[in-house]
């Protein structure tokens, strides 16, 4: 009687949680300032909205007319407020100006110092989401080991499961390895 279905299901299980840390990894680095203007930079804004704290996204259309410039324009103008109340408080060091109608952010361009700053930090930002990869990696491993173990599984069928989870790892470290690169590159072009 064959197991490789549990074999296959904790590697599919393995699998998923890699790729929740790759979506991490994006997302985080999707929040860090590279000097130009981009509406990803305002992702993670949440606005107090009626009570509820929401998604910038979905209280206005942001847009950016140039390499410096964010606009956003609330559907519903008493939101204004709440915005730019929300970018003042956020962590991005960015100063919105509201005329009214539009809010208008100036995205100042970072000095090589900053830059440099910025890339240690999302290369430490990288290397710890690396560490949760190795991790699911360490868990999925001792999950089939137990398999073999029990008898469930054959000690050729682990040595197997083992490469198999290895060239997984390998993928979703490449990911965030990649990531990081561009990440870099963004952050160090002028």
């Amino acid at each position: 009687m064959s197991h490789i279905p549990q074999v296959q299901q904790i590697l599919h299980q393995t699998e998923d949680k890699m790729k929740k840390v790759v979506e991490k990894t994006h997302q985080e680095f999707v929040s860090i300032r590279t000097g130009r203007a981009t509406g990803t930079l305002l992702d993670n804004i949440r606005v107090e909205y009626y009570g509820a704290q929401t998604p910038l996204k979905q209280v206005a259309a942001v847009g950016v007319p140039d390499g410096r410039t964010i606009e956003i324009k609330p559907w519903d103008a008493s939101a204004l407020q709440a915005i730019e109340k929300a970018i003042h408080t956020s962590d991005l060091g960015l100063t919105p100006n509201n005329d009214g109608k539009i809010i208008r952010i100036t995205v100042p361009t970072l000095t090589e110092e900053r830059r440099r700053d910025l890339v240690k930090v999302v290369k430490k930002m990288a290397e710890e989401f690396r560490v949760s990869i190795r991790n699911d990696r360490r868990d999925g491993m001792e999950k089939i080991k137990k398999s073999e173990k029990d008898k469930v599984i054959t000690e050729d069928q682990r040595k197997s499961a083992e490469v198999s989870m290895q060239n997984i790892t390998n993928q979703y470290i490449k990911d965030i390895d990649d990531s990081l690169s561009k990440k870099e590159k963004d952050i160090m072009e002028v």
